[in-house]
């Protein structure tokens, strides 16, 4: 007979910066928690991406949790863009210090999550079988974080070792005097091409899509330094509550039209030389919505790819042609085109000379066969609904949500989906993405405020009403017209050609303002969540 179903008031998914903070403000409801964590530990995405270079590309003190005045004290970030070791390194502080561990259970895969009508509740299984029950049901499981290999023949033939960049092995690899080859140069791909290429033997980059990147310009926090950003963490903090997207930087009121040729060339060149997202995020307000003004910020960063490396025939490979820059999310880097520069450096253009299959001993392309050691796959994931759909996610009467969505995500504020009473989503399809942490902050606390009131008005029920999920999913489309990003196939845009039926354009994200979105879910809280079906 099978061992009883455990149960619990909240089941989370999910260790990582959601999961861990939601367990916090929930433990402060006095409610009980489980947190289900594939993983061996504490993390997410900073436990699984362990591969070379992985670190933020927001600033590592507008990143960390903002909730505890004792942690900001307490932790000293050593490089203004912290590395994936050191950012483990904090989460398993956070983990340690709130005494977080006791409520999670690791190596916890969830196979299916089930809603039952009768018990107004959430049965829950694992992959080893093991059954969970509870009220309500909190998705943390990350926007990215379902990685993807390429639909390539031949894959499992390969002799040497390989690896995704989402699935990195725990102990160190080394690439001395091995021949490596790295599939992709998107965000993954490009941090870990410039680490790799400082050790590697040979090194050969396949890439399908170049990408649009921008100088990160990191450097290391002295403790005098740290001091000083300590002092400033109420206005960071408020600064990032501000911007559009809860980064440092937001646009800049101008269009770059209208400014003379001189006055832009200095404003683009500033922007270059400064630390992280600026050149993105703080650029000229319409370059993201004006095709003119877009096309003056890819002419500018096309010129710096062909000042950067030397064979101008290479160059030109890696500017993009089919999107401007801006348009995707922009991989900063590095001394990543000077990585093009080395002899021992090949970059090999598979729209050209298209991969064929993998093979015992490298891989073939329809022009030669490439013998290698390693392969790393740098090949992405699939992106927001990904997560969803690796889980069996059924809500009332056996409504299945990979179904439901099939045409893309319809939700309410991000946050709930009709026919899935007492399920809340954390950084779920719809929600303002931008620096992550502050919006899982928001998130997590407005979640908390919900089950609070459920809890004190003696509600068992919390479900999206069908005008709530039209509305909210009208506004999110409704955002999305004139974003120039809406017109490319990215991640961003739900297309993921390694997945069977990820090759049409969605609006998979919310694309209006940071304060924006929270002024609107503050108004559904101030008017008792009078919009949502209670019972």
């Amino acid at each position: 007979m099978a061992d009883a179903p455990q149960e619990f008031d909240v089941i989370v998914i999910g260790a990582g910066i959601s999961g861990l903070y939601q367990l916090y403000r929930l433990r402060e409801l006095g409610l009980t928690v489980r947190v289900l964590e594939a993983g061996t530990g504490v993390g997410g995405t900073w436990y699984w991406n362990r591969y070379p270079g992985a670190r933020f590309d927001s600033e590592s003190y507008s990143y960390g949790y903002s909730f505890s005045k004792e942690l900001l004290e307490e932790w000293d970030w050593t490089e203004h863009f912290s590395p994936q070791p050191e950012t483990l390194r904090y989460l398993n502080f956070v983990a340690d210090k709130f005494d977080l561990r006791r409520d999670i259970q690791f190596r916890s895969r969830v196979a299916a999550a089930h809603y039952s009508d009768d018990r107004r509740g959430w049965d829950i299984t694992l992959e080893d079988g093991s059954r969970f029950r509870s009220r309500f049901l909190i998705t943390a499981i990350g926007p990215l974080s379902a990685p993807t290999m390429p639909r390539i023949p031949g894959i499992d033939s390969f002799k040497g070792r390989s690896f995704h960049t989402g699935k990195w092995p725990h102990e160190a690899v080394t690439f001395e005097g091995k021949r490596v080859a790295v599939i992709g140069t998107g965000a993954t791909g490009v941090q870990t091409i410039q680490e790799v290429a400082k050790t590697v033997g040979h090194l050969t980059i396949f890439q399908r899509t170049p990408n649009w990147c921008a100088p990160l310009h990191n450097g290391k926090i002295s403790k005098e330094e740290m001091a000083g950003i300590r002092a400033e963490y109420p206005a960071i903090f408020k600064r990032c509550q501000e911007t559009f997207s809860c980064f440092l930087h937001t646009p800049d009121p101008r269009s770059a039209l209208e400014v003379s040729d001189e006055e832009r060339e200095a404003f683009f060149e500033k922007l270059y030389a400064e630390k992280g997202f600026g050149i993105w995020q703080g650029n000229f307000k319409d370059i993201l919505t004006d095709r003119k003004a877009n096309a003056l910020i890819s002419d500018f960063v096309a010129r710096k790819i062909r000042q950067r490396v030397k064979d101008q025939a290479v160059a030109e490979k890696l500017i993009p042609k089919n999107h401007g820059f801006g348009t995707r999310r922009v991989p900063l880097e590095t001394r990543y085109y000077e990585v093009y520069n080395q002899p021992n450096v090949k970059l090999v253009d598979i729209n050209e000379t298209p991969i064929e299959r993998v093979t015992e001993n490298g891989i073939k392309t329809s022009d030669r066969e490439y013998e290698f050691d390693i392969i790393i796959y740098a090949t992405g994931f699939d992106a927001i609904t990904g997560s969803f759909d690796r889980i069996d996610i059924e809500g009332e009467g056996g409504l299945k949500l990979k179904q439901h969505w099939k045409g893309g995500p319809q939700t309410y504020l991000g946050v709930m989906v009709e026919g899935f009473p007492n399920m809340m989503m954390l950084m779920g399809p719809h929600t303002a993405l931008g620096n992550i942490p502050r919006s899982i902050e928001y998130n997590v606390e407005w979640v908390t405020d919900l089950i609070r009131y459920a809890r004190d008005h003696q509600i068992s029920r919390i479900a999206a009403t069908p005008a709530g999920v039209k509305s909210w999913t009208d506004h999110v489309k409704s955002l999305g017209v004139g974003l120039l990003s809406n017109e490319i196939d990215s991640w961003m845009t739900g297309i993921n050609r390694n997945v069977e039926g990820k090759d049409t354009r969605i609006i998979a994200r919310y694309s209006g303002s940071a304060p924006a979105y929270r002024e609107r879910c503050d108004a559904v809280a101030a008017n008792d969540y009078r919009e949502l079906a209670l019972a």
